[in-house]
């Protein structure tokens, strides 16, 4: 990265001091966690989740899931890879599309998001620009989030909720621009609005409103929440990405008509314009991790078929298939890694 960009992300971007001078600063500052009431416990705050006094990591493993619309057939790949081998985590965060089809993973339904977006990726009620004018929602909100899960292709909610490994999506709040974190633990409607929070992208989405909070795409204020689980202490964690190395995101488009749209939230239109200067730096940071041990990153080794939507399922198989070959050509390796003792 240029060092004019460095230098203009250390400027505009709230850092996470290293604990310390442990592990890198990350351009994240840290934003409640949202999670739902629990016996003898309310709402609780990042900071109930620290790295431990003795200075050593945790021995807990989570993985990391970036989003990228449909890219995240890829993800799935990968995690359908996972479930086949028995490969499982203490926990995990999605973003996007990173958390619709991450999700997957912890009700253990093998082959369900490739399933289900190969059947309905012509369907107008599940992704159009059809849909986008009559409802507000390139995604139909009531189709896609709630219709298809319960009706159309059922997500397994006991299997969800039985398996102990936690799991984390992030949204953008418009109010702040900064990072939510939300612990899906419970079941049904609002877990599942949680999720279409994540993953409504701007411009061809509305605003959800969850709790009197407003909110949109998570990786517009964290797209590779890596920091967020060292925070929780994950000591080691697995990063699934969607684009390949190299990859070097370049400024938002349509700045002008985002802040036509969203003129009401300055806040959140900073987090918008600023998306790719923060969202390199994690890449960065995530790079440092790998080689420190900390991190192992899975990713295409090029750019996937599908750029980001496609009504194609064909498309939709070959990015699936690139990433089960990726997820089976990476296990020895992601086992022993796995398996070494934690740093």
């Amino acid at each position: 990265m240029r060092k004019q960009d460095l230098t203009s992300i250390k400027k505009q971007a709230k850092f996470l001091p290293n604990p310390k001078g442990r592990g890198p600063d990350f351009p994240i500052s840290p934003k409640r966690i949202s999670m739902p009431p629990q016996p003898e416990q309310e709402n609780t705050k990042e900071t109930a989740h620290c790295e431990n006094s003795s200075g050593k990591s945790s021995g807990k493993i989570g993985l990391v899931l970036e989003g990228g619309a449909m890219r995240g057939l890829f993800t799935a790949g990968v995690l359908d890879v996972f479930m086949e081998q028995g490969i499982s985590f203490d926990g995990m965060v999605g973003v996007s599309a990173g958390a619709c089809f991450g999700c997957n993973l912890k009700s253990g339904q093998i082959g369900r998001a490739l399933r289900y977006n190969k059947k309905y990726c012509t369907d107008w009620r599940y992704c159009s620009i059809r849909s986008l004018v009559l409802t507000g929602n390139l995604f139909g909100a009531q189709f896609c989030y709630h219709r298809l899960p319960a009706e159309l292709d059922p997500f397994d909610w006991e299997a969800f909720l039985s398996n102990p490994m936690e799991f984390f999506l992030v949204c953008t709040d418009m109010l702040t621009g900064e990072p939510v974190y939300h612990r899906c633990a419970e079941r049904g409607y609002e877990c599942l609005e949680w999720m279409r929070a994540s993953a409504s992208m701007p411009i061809v989405s509305t605003i959800v409103e969850i709790n009197g909070g407003k909110y949109m795409d998570g990786a517009l204020a964290d797209s590779i929440p890596l920091a967020f689980m060292e925070r929780q202490g994950y000591g080691k964690n697995v990063v699934i990405l969607t684009q390949p190395e190299g990859y070097v995101k370049q400024k938002q488009p349509f700045m002008g008509l985002v802040r036509l749209l969203y003129r009401k939230y300055p806040r959140f239109l900073d987090a918008f314009g600023q998306r790719h200067l923060l969202y390199n730096r994690q890449l960065e940071c995530v790079q440092r991790q790998a080689e420190d041990g900390k991190a192992f990153v899975i990713r295409p080794e090029a750019t996937l078929p599908v750029k980001r939507i496609t009504s194609k399922p064909e498309l939709l198989q070959q990015t699936y298939d690139i990433g089960r070959q990726t997820g089976e050509q990476t296990l020895s390796k992601l086992k022993r890694w796995m398996e070494a003792l934690p740093l």
